[in-house]
C-alpha cells in the first residue's frame, strides 16, 4: 500500500473565521443602531401668557406642593411636601394631597420645585394629579 504524506499541515485545512466574525460585528452594529427604541412622554400643556404676568404671588389662600431636594435636606430624605408638611414615602406624600384637595376643593394648587431636585419627583407628581384630574394654577419658578 503507498502512503501519501501530504506537505500541507493541518492548519491548512481550517476555515479562517475572521471575515465572517466581522460581517456579523457589521450587521450587529447595524441593527443595534437601526432598532426602534420607544420613548416615554408625558405632555404637559403651557398656557399662553404674557410675560408680564407669569411671576405673581397668589391673591387667595393656596395648597402648596413642595418636591424637595432630598440630598440636601437635613436627614436627607424627605422628597415632598404638602402646605410645609414634608413626606418621604410617595404614598402617604399622594394621600395628604388627596385630602387636602377633599378638604379644600375650592382651593389652587402651587408647585413649587427646589431646583437642585429630581425630575423624576416632579413627572410622578404630575402624572398623578393627571390621573386624578387635579389641575395646578401654578408653578412657581425662580427668576434669573
Amino acid at each position: 500500500m503507498i502512503k501519501s504524506h501530504s506537505l500541507l499541515g493541518d492548519e491548512e485545512f481550517k476555515p479562517d473565521l475572521t471575515p465572517m466574525l466581522d460581517i456579523i460585528f457589521i450587521v450587529m452594529v447595524f441593527l443595534l443602531l437601526t432598532a426602534n427604541v420607544s420613548v416615554q412622554t408625558l405632555n404637559v400643556d403651557i398656557p399662553k401668557t404674557q410675560e408680564s404676568n407669569t411671576l405673581s404671588r397668589p391673591d387667595k389662600p393656596v395648597i402648596s406642593v413642595g418636591i424637595l431636594n432630598a440630598s440636601e435636606d437635613g436627614n436627607g430624605t424627605d422628597k415632598w411636601a404638602v402646605d410645609g408638611k414634608k413626606f418621604n414615602d410617595w404614598v402617604l406624600f399622594t394621600d395628604a394631597l388627596l385630602k387636602a384637595r377633599r378638604e379644600t376643593p375650592d382651593k389652587p394648587i402651587v408647585i413649587a420645585a427646589d431646583k437642585k431636585a429630581d425630575v423624576e419627583s416632579m413627572l410622578n407628581l404630575l402624572a398623578f394629579m393627571q390621573k386624578h384630574q387635579i389641575s395646578a394654577t401654578n408653578i412657581v419658578m425662580e427668576e434669573h
